[in-house]
């Protein structure tokens, strides 16, 4: 049997809104997903982007990043989060993580925003890793108390939630989602930034496509340029293809969570294998991340021997060449994310998986932790 990491799963109204798309009809999808993903969220604006990247970057335009400007984020992130700050000749600052969660660890970001107040520290990016979030009413309380704006990755939390309400509706003053997860293979590429903040809407509004304004009232042609933007506006395919997949989130992350739960049952007294901890009740399984004790990487070649594909999630940054050669970062500056990483490992977890493919992951991994000693 084969078991791919992740495996999309499209039907009638996918393909429908497609063919719509190509035959010209049905009007703007990209204002009818940025119309849904607002009341799906819950949250007052949504912006429609090309990637979880360019809505990433898209934020630090709408917040005036400049050079000089810090911005801390977990030292466990996609490369996508230090990458957009880097851009703008910004400083990323790297936090260590939770051992339990793998988000940015709150103790370590209070501390040093208690011992680094500072008019050029812009924000805080958070990733929710997996779709567990921080405790965001901390967060928030931080935000306000040392006046930096908060910035969510939920990259992995789409359609999560944090007591009830939606990643995107709690506090946030920007939240950027994907939909092409990192290490997923979607067949499909797309951001969503959103905000209640109506002048960081404006802003990236504008900056969205150039910075280009066109007279409405007046040929569509003539248009003027009004500042420094990009192109980030999201194609009419892939909105077709989003706006579908928005209908049936919350069934995709029951099922999730229902996998979760089997994966739990079956190898919580696996020997060599730990499951993930869980901090609240929210948690919707976007991944499902084990620490295995010994030799990571060989488990999963064996794994992939047997058909199943694996991921990582993530290299720490302070790993990666560029960062650690930039800011002359050493190996044991985060131990924690270090540690971890030399343990982390994301098994397939996604709505479109059969119980014969949930069975087959389970037994495979029992299997190969009985050859460890």
């Amino acid at each position: 049997m084969k078991v791919p990491f992740y495996r999309q799963e499209s039907g009638v109204v996918e393909h429908d809104h497609i063919a719509d798309v190509l035959d010209g009809e049905n009007g703007d999808f990209v204002a009818k997903l940025e119309e849904e993903f607002e009341t799906y969220i819950g949250a007052s604006f949504a912006i429609a982007t090309s990637s979880g990247t360019a809505a990433l970057h898209l934020a630090m335009l709408a917040l005036d990043l400049k050079r000089g400007d810090k911005v801390l984020c977990s030292v466990n992130a996609f490369p996508s989060v230090p990458e957009v700050v880097r851009h703008f000749d910004a400083e990323p600052t790297f936090i260590d993580i939770d051992p339990k969660t793998y988000n940015i660890d709150l103790n370590k970001l209070e501390k040093y925003l208690e011992e680094n107040a500072s008019r050029k520290l812009k924000a805080v990016i958070v990733s929710h890793i997996a779709g567990q979030c921080v405790d965001l009413e901390r967060l928030y309380k931080m935000a306000k108390t040392y006046d930096v704006k908060i910035v969510e990755d939920a990259a992995d939390a789409f359609g999560a939630t944090y007591n009830g309400d939606k990643i995107g509706s709690t506090g946030a003053d920007i939240t950027c989602f994907s939909f092409s997860p990192h290490l997923k293979n979607s067949v499909c590429n797309g951001g969503m930034m959103v905000t209640n903040d109506e002048e960081i809407k404006n802003r990236a509004k504008l900056l969205r496509n150039h910075a280009m304004v066109v007279n409405e009232d007046g040929l569509d042609y003539i248009y003027d340029i009004t500042d420094i933007g990009n192109k980030y506006t999201m194609s009419q395919l892939d909105a077709a293809y989003i706006l579908a997949q928005i209908e049936k989130q919350d069934e995709c992350i029951q099922r999730q969570r229902e996998i979760a739960t089997v994966y739990n049952d079956a190898l919580k007294n696996t020997t060599h294998i730990s499951v993930p901890n869980l901090a609240n009740e929210d948690h919707s399984f976007s991944l499902y991340i084990i620490e295995i004790d010994k030799n990571r990487d060989s488990f999963a070649k064996e794994l992939n021997e047997n058909g199943i594909k694996t991921a990582l999630h993530y290299i720490p940054l302070h790993l990666l060449s560029y960062y650690k050669s930039k800011y002359s970062l050493r190996v044991n500056d985060f131990p924690i994310a270090l540690k971890t990483f030399q343990k982390v490992l994301s098994i397939p977890i996604y709505a479109a998986m059969s119980d014969a493919e949930i069975k087959y992951v389970v037994d495979t991994i029992k299997k190969i932790a009985k050859t460890r000693v």
